[in-house]
């Protein structure tokens, strides 16, 4: 088989973050698909067998592309478009495969070039319109949602990823067979373009931080800094802890350098300088590394449906984690695996303090969130679901 994967995203960058994207893609390269990759200028190329990428002009004058919509991501889009024309007049594909907005073009490319259409819907963009504040028109939403519908219900096959938007599309379209829920739940290492195939063991070195002493409990948060994120309550709540155990500590990766840059002011009024340190974007190596070191690990977003990405590496990691009470994290995480808290600082300072006790209710929540893990998201369970895509595409007419 041959694929052509189109995904209006800066692929690769972290700024971006096209997780799903790129496991998409070296999973299907893995079952033996060759595919064409094509993507905005914007980002480094990436290093996955079988798997040719192509893209864009990159127009770095006119700044990043940032994430949700965007009058920028409109034009690029305009660029994909010819180039998806020039693609499918040169090559036979067997299916296309249009993550977000690319499904919009690709659904009247469709019946002229006779491919087989995959929709990889991320979330609802007529509700992304509003999320983002690009639009209050109720004509262009209204517009985006029936086209939307209709990309939906030409699709030859639908994946979500995360329970919400899966209820939404379910309740949309009347074959449901073609709908799969599938979960940006692994983390293989993203290697780039002329990288080693494995990280380096001392990427932790040129980490400039500092980590606690054996006794002190460290909280680690790795993710965006977004407001949606929860990152100015978390703070509160762990000077409101700090209060209760002196010995807690906490570490933030990730973040511009403005955002990075607030949230140390936010740290140094509310006292917690000497407790508390922001260290900016690093690379997905030292994440990792910085989350082994961990003594907990959080979640504390306050808004949105879609699951976060993180949430399937911290139920994995072995570690205790606590996160927000609020649906985005209740579709995969219980008080079973996880220590759930409201999304204030009351409830932070509380999840912080209960996850860092060292006792059987920790240990129980621990173990349950790895088996959970292993059932359920698993990298073997995911090669799976992708396998079962193919199939339906291999038998569709």
């Amino acid at each position: 088989m041959k694929a052509l994967v189109i995904a209006p995203q800066p692929f690769f960058t972290p700024r971006g973050t096209p997780f799903s994207v790129y496991y998409r893609t070296m999973v299907t390269a893995e079952q033996g698909v060759k595919v064409d990759l094509l993507t905005y200028g914007e980002g480094k190329d990436v290093d996955i067998p079988g798997v040719r990428i192509l893209r864009g002009p990159r127009f770095a004058f006119l700044g990043h592309v940032k994430t949700g919509p965007s009058i920028l991501k409109l034009f690029l889009d305009m660029f994909l478009i010819f180039k998806t024309i020039g693609l499918l007049i040169t090559n036979r594909y067997d299916f296309v495969h249009a993550h977000e907005e690319a499904v919009f073009f690709c659904r009247y490319l469709q019946p002229v070039f006779r491919f087989k259409l995959v929709y990889d819907m991320h979330s609802s963009l007529p509700q992304q319109l509003t999320n983002f504040n690009f639009t209050s028109s109720s004509f262009l939403i209204n517009l985006f949602k029936k086209l939307e519908d209709s990309c939906l219900h030409k699709a030859d096959a639908v994946i979500t990823i995360c329970p919400a938007l899966a209820e939404y599309v379910d309740g949309l379209i009347s074959d449901k067979d073609k709908h799969q829920l599938i979960e940006n739940s692994i983390f293989d290492p993203v290697v780039l373009a002329g990288q080693s195939s494995s990280p380096e063991k001392n990427d932790s070195i040129s980490l400039d931080v500092e980590l606690p002493d054996p006794g002190s409990p460290l909280v680690v948060y790795a993710g965006t800094l977004e407001h949606y994120q929860g990152i100015d309550i978390m703070l509160e709540g762990f000077a409101a802890a700090k209060k209760q155990n002196n010995k807690l500590r906490m570490i933030i990766a990730g973040g511009s350098a403005e955002q990075v840059e607030h949230y140390r002011a936010m740290v140094k009024n509310l006292g917690i300088e000497n407790s508390c340190k922001l260290i900016g974007r690093v690379p997905q190596s030292q994440a990792k590394w910085l989350m082994d070191k961990a003594t907990v690990l959080v979640s504390p977003r306050t808004e949105g449906d879609n699951t976060p990405l993180k949430v399937y590496e911290l139920l994995a990691s072995g570690k205790p984690m606590f996160a927000t009470n609020i649906y985005s994290h209740t579709q995969v995480l219980t008080d079973d695996v996880a220590f759930l808290v409201d999304p204030t600082a009351e409830g932070m300072a509380r999840g912080m303090l209960e996850s860092t006790m060292e006792d059987h209710e920790v240990k129980r929540r621990v173990k349950n969130a790895q088996k959970l893990y292993d059932e359920k998201y698993s990298r073997k369970v995911y090669v799976s679901k992708i396998r079962k895509l193919l199939d339906r595409l291999a038998c569709v007419d």
